[in-house]
């Protein structure tokens, strides 16, 4: 198997060690295995800096920037923000396109 490839689901695992109790959604976006959009949604992240959020997940991340994953795009949210960010591209409930784009990725590998 090439091990150079990043998986959506390796990545949202990885991003629960540093945020175990979080929400997490990964959108590979040129599927390429390398651009990752991440949304993180955690009650943890109360009370903190945006940049502080990120940097807690970043800590974790580190190790595995540039190689395997190239750039991740962080979207770190608690549960309140999330209710009112509204739909973004990356949003599943926002007209299923996560889902889509996951499904779409799927059947390009296959």
């Amino acid at each position: 198997m090439g091990e150079t490839m990043v998986t959506v689901d390796w990545l949202a695992q990885e991003v629960l060690v540093a945020v175990p109790d979080a929400d997490v959604e990964v959108i590979d976006l040129h599927g390429s295995g390398d651009h990752f959009h991440v949304r993180i949604i955690s009650a943890e992240f109360e009370g903190m800096r945006p940049l502080q959020r990120q940097k807690q997940v970043l800590a974790h991340m580190k190790q595995h920037i540039p190689h395997p994953v190239h750039a991740l795009d962080l979207k770190c949210m608690t549960p309140a923000q999330a209710e009112t960010a509204g739909d973004t591209a990356f949003d599943p409930h926002g007209g299923g396109q996560g889902i889509h784009i996951r499904r779409i990725e799927k059947l390009n590998k296959e």
